[in-house]
């Protein structure tokens, strides 16, 4: 079954939501870098991060880039996504195998660290990308980022992120939410969607127990008072190519492409979203050498 994302909102307007299912996009993550258990928790929570957060981009060619860097064993994570729903990532230490928390999950919180920065790049298509930034609290990332919106954006919202891996590997459920309050929340809306959010399982758990993300979002915001948007399709996509290549090659300059030809003659570049090899002869790289604008 494709993944989706689905939007909603509260008859009342206070709130608005978007709640995603990524089970799809994170086993293609998994299966493209080989990802171990922990790995492929915090990565799928960043890109299921990224599709919700590229949703809400008003720039239809727009993107965003989500980059956690907390000093831990596993390394940056990095997710990029459009907002067509689309999202690529990778993580530093794909194959991390560390012991699990006291409580038996995964360790994701001590993967990541939290002497570090969650940095996110919002390419809006204007002169300059927006970029902001806050030291990370957790490591679990669904409360980093709820930091995030409530320092860097004065916008107060819930974040719930969640991958089950299964023993194997593969994935089982991946997914998450996010819920905005707007201007002139009600009160009581707001009282409601707290008490909600205390008692109700996990996004995980919702999808085990067979709900859909339209099922997710009324319990999230209560069946009386929620408005389903819009749903559409999201996945993992790699927009790698031998034009943007080339166009990494010609960045390093002639002198650079110069050496790279008198010691190995070649290249090779590998996509780190993808693992795509990119293999460029002799006379290639003396084709980019010369077309490059720079020494």
């Amino acid at each position: 079954m494709a993944d989706k994302l689905t939007k909603g909102i509260t008859k009342d307007r206070g709130l608005r939501i978007y709640a995603a299912s990524t089970t799809e996009t994170v086993q293609t993550a998994q299966t493209l870098h080989g990802l171990f258990p922990t790995p492929s928790a915090a990565l799928g929570r960043v890109l299921t991060a990224g599709v919700l957060m590229g949703s809400m981009l008003k720039e239809d060619d727009g993107n965003i880039t989500i980059q956690i860097k907390g000093g831990g064993p596993i390394g940056t994570i990095i997710a990029v996504a459009g907002s067509d729903g689309f999202v690529k990532g990778c993580v530093g230490n794909p194959k991390l195998d560390i012991p699990l928390r006291p409580d038996g999950k995964l360790n994701v919180g001590g993967a990541v660290g939290t002497d570090g920065f969650v940095n996110i790049i919002k390419d809006l298509k204007l002169k300059e990308p927006y970029v902001g930034y806050v030291p990370i609290q957790t490591g679990e990332i669904a409360e980093d980022l709820a930091y995030y919106y409530q320092q860097s954006e004065q916008t107060a919202s819930a974040v719930g992120l969640g991958v089950l891996v299964n023993p194997d590997c593969s994935i089982k459920h991946a997914g998450g939410f996010i819920v905005q309050v707007m201007p002139d929340c009600p009160e009581k809306t707001l009282a409601a969607l707290e008490k909600r959010l205390q008692t109700l399982p996990t996004f995980n758990v919702m999808q085990e127990q067979g709900l859909d993300n339209s099922e997710i979002i009324m319990r999230i915001l209560g069946e009386e008072n929620t408005e389903i948007l819009e749903e559409s399709e999201v996945g993992y996509r790699c927009d790698c190519s031998t034009e943007r290549m080339e166009r990494a090659i010609m960045s390093l300059g002639r002198n650079e492409i110069q050496s790279m030809i008198d010691e190995t003659g070649d290249a090779e570049i590998v996509c780190h979203f993808c693992n795509k090899a990119y293999h460029f002869n002799r006379e290639q790289l003396i084709k980019l050498a010369e077309k490059s604008g720079r020494e």
